[in-house]
């Protein structure tokens, strides 16, 4: 029951200390004392006490967005480990159901953005959907690879990958947490042309997405991004976290392992020169390479190499 309630703790308010300990680092790169942590959560609440501005060229799509969103992101969190390592509803079907969940969220992201009838709106629709595309089948490709070398389809298998890859699960856990790792910079609007704290035309690509929504629909549709940020460094504790260590160790493990991803987030950015749009595929490309070298990797233990 404590487990529970901690995991419910995590879902609902690490998400904003996650962004809040990113903005921080970048602040400290810059040289800067920067906002508080909690900045995000009060954030949040601010938007969530402001009242609407629609346009009225929306429809009704516009407007279940948000929640659309928001709920995606929060069912598919019951599919992936948290503190504890282990799932609330842990079927063998997860992965699949986890996966079209989100992009079941990211579609009405996409179309709702679209509703809206800015040409500059539809412009950041058609980038998000683009980066999808690559990303998402290179996330199938990883995920699948180390379930069908355990046996076992359900997200418990990443936290039993040296148990079952003997020599290569060194060099498996490595391209697999990078390859996820480049997946929070490209899910979270973190990729290196994409500038969430600007509103410049060249750098945008999520938050044009969002430039219509006020009030409580960007408090939800914000809260939402930083949950997935989330749920895929979850994905990236239950890789390097041993499933046998305890309840306890793996919570502190867990905990260690988010504001580890959160510095590291900030880092990149600091230090990471923007690229040209033109070159954004070419930096996405890099997770599809590894998730095909994690796939090599696990043929090669499967069938010998």
């Amino acid at each position: 029951m404590f487990m529970k309630l901690l995991n419910l703790i995590i879902i609902l308010f690490f998400p904003f200390v996650m962004i809040g300990i990113i903005r921080k680092t970048k602040a400290f790169w810059g040289g800067r004392k920067g906002a508080s942590i909690f900045q995000p959560l009060y954030d949040f609440i601010k938007l969530m006490k402001k009242d609407f501005v629609i346009s009225k060229t929306t429809s009704a799509v516009f407007r279940i967005t948000p929640i659309i969103s928001i709920s995606s992101v929060l069912f598919a969190a019951l599919f992936v480990p948290l503190s504890d390592g282990r799932a609330l509803i842990n079927i063998p079907a997860g992965l699949i159901v986890f996966a079209y969940i989100l992009g079941l969220g990211k579609f009405f992201s996409l179309i709702g953005a679209m509703d809206t009838g800015s040409s500059f709106e539809g412009m950041g629709a058609s980038r998000e959907a683009s980066f999808t595309s690559i990303v998402e089948p290179a996330f199938f490709i990883i995920i699948a690879s180390i379930m069908a070398m355990s046996g076992n389809y359900t997200f418990d298998s990443l936290s039993k990958i040296i148990s079952n890859s003997g020599d290569y699960g060194i060099l498996i856990i490595i391209f697999t947490v990078i390859s996820l790792f480049l997946m929070i910079l490209i899910e979270g609007c973190r990729v290196p042309v994409d500038d969430p704290a600007t509103h410049l035309e060249l750098t945008m690509i999520h938050e044009v997405m969002i430039l219509d929504n006020s009030a409580a629909d960007l408090a939800l549709i914000s809260w939402g991004a930083g949950i997935k940020m989330l749920l895929i460094s979850s994905l990236i504790a239950a890789v390097i976290i041993p499933h046998n260590i305890g309840t306890g160790y793996y919570a502190l493990g867990y905990t260690l392992t988010i504001l580890a991803i959160s510095l590291l987030i900030g880092t990149v950015e600091s230090a990471t020169a923007r690229i040209r749009m033109s070159h954004v595929f070419e930096f996405i490309f890099i997770m599809s390479s590894f998730a095909l070298v994690v796939l090599s990797l696990v043929v090669a233990k499967m069938f010998g190499g």
